[in-house]
């Protein structure tokens, strides 16, 4: 009886665990996203609106950067990742708990996709660009920044372009707000052609970056 019992409980717990890792697969806009969870607990109306802003930021992000985009994309919210998310290879984990803390950065989801959209590979670039360049995709193309309170920093003497993520999209902003319209297209177009070289912010601006970092210091605006 104790063997029954026992196998019982093991089968039962396999169930649970398949039914945890099953996948949904949605389409639409030409686009297929798989959504796959281990996370039993996982907020439903958390999963549509993660579905919902892919395909409202991902095809736009491709029209507009990279038309070559991947046309598959795969969510993987997965408990055993303990930072909040990562991309790769057409691949993103979130950790679950991240949502849980912080219910409205719906935005980690603009974030990474344009990762994928980036496809840089090894060499593209500096990391600290990418990172800039996906942070700034967020404040242009997020859906609710303001939910997340999620919004580009004040400018401090302290930073500097290399800081990454927000400091450095609030760069990248500045640039195309005064006089280098559509320099990020170019940037991340060079970044993921593997043309970028330090020398390209001349060649763009007819300054170095350091030049145009001083300028940046000196009138950053609000």
């Amino acid at each position: 009886m104790k063997k029954l019992i026992l196998v019982a409980t093991i089968a039962c717990s396999i169930f649970t665990s398949l039914k945890a890792q099953e996948t949904e697969t949605f389409k639409e806009k030409g686009y297929t996203l798989i959504f796959k969870s281990n996370d039993p607990s996982f907020n439903p109306a958390l999963k549509k609106r993660m579905v919902e802003t892919f395909f409202k930021v991902y095809p736009v992000l491709a029209n507009d950067f990279n038309k070559n985009a991947d046309k598959l994309v795969t969510f993987h919210v997965d408990t055993a990742y303990k930072a909040v998310a990562a991309a790769g290879g057409g691949r993103i984990v979130y950790n679950p708990g991240w949502f849980i803390k912080h219910p409205g950065d719906i935005d980690v989801v603009t974030h990474e996709v344009m990762h994928i959209v980036q496809n840089y590979g090894s060499g593209g670039g500096p990391g600290w660009l990418t990172e800039g360049i996906a942070d700034y995709v967020r404040y242009k193309y997020g859906v609710d920044n303001a939910g997340a309170n999620w919004a580009l920093p004040a400018f401090k003497l302290e930073h500097s372009y290399k800081n990454a993520y927000r400091i450095t999209a609030r760069f990248l902003n500045w640039l195309e707000i005064n006089g280098n319209k559509g320099i990020v297209v170019k940037l991340d177009a060079a970044m993921r052609n593997h043309t970028y070289k330090e020398t390209i912010w001349n060649e763009l601006t007819g300054k170095t970056i350091d030049e145009l970092w001083t300028m940046y210091a000196a009138n950053p605006g609000t």
